[in-house]
């Protein structure tokens, strides 16, 4: 599969676009540098329904699960979401500042959301991934690359490791290998 990156728009032409208000611009001149990878679901060890897009656009209803009347007022979104059968969902533009770090630092620099691209991934810290998330993550990561000059140089981060001792994913069950191997892969059909 290839995906076609508009980066005059921010847009990807093959996911499906689920505008998020939860976004704002990048600070002036300030290129995407880092990937940064997330684990989510709603309610927490459930997969697929509306939630995660409910949150993303700030219409999750408290009263559907108790969970939701902790994090309903939360306005966070993310660039883009990858499901446990493999669908590209998109809520941000990647030229644009999409709220998913949170107070988070890498290599120095504070305020990740204003240099990075975030991919959540449908999952819990607990179970592995699917075969077919590593597949578009790898692709994904792969046309963001040839996309975004400044990306090229492979700064990839875990949300755990932009926000140690505050954040946990993607979790210990993200195969870190597997999608270093895929890349490989992804950037040789590429060149």
């Amino acid at each position: 599969m290839t995906l076609v990156i508009d980066t005059v728009t921010g847009l990807i032409a093959t996911a499906r676009q689920v505008p998020s208000p939860n976004c704002d611009e990048r600070p002036a001149d300030m290129a995407p540098e880092l990937i940064v990878i997330h684990g989510i679901s709603l309610p927490p060890g459930e997969f697929g329904g509306p939630w995660i897009d409910a949150l993303f656009t700030n219409t999750l209803d408290p009263a559907a699960h108790p969970y939701f009347q902790e994090i309903h007022q939360l306005r966070v979104s993310s660039h883009l979401l990858i499901r446990r059968d493999g669908e590209l969902v998109q809520y941000v533009p990647l030229h644009r500042r999409a709220w998913h770090a949170g107070a988070s630092s890498h290599c120095g620099r504070e305020r990740c959301n204003d240099f990075s691209i975030g991919i959540e991934l449908e999952g819990t810290d607990e179970l592995p991934y699917t075969p077919v998330q590593y597949q578009m993550l790898g692709t994904l990561i792969a046309a963001l690359r040839a996309a975004y000059p400044a990306l090229a140089a492979g700064q990839i981060a875990g949300h755990s490791d932009i926000a140690p001792g505050r954040k946990t994913d993607p979790g210990p069950c993200f195969d870190w290998p597997r999608l270093y191997a895929l890349l490989a892969t992804e950037e040789k059909i590429l060149s």
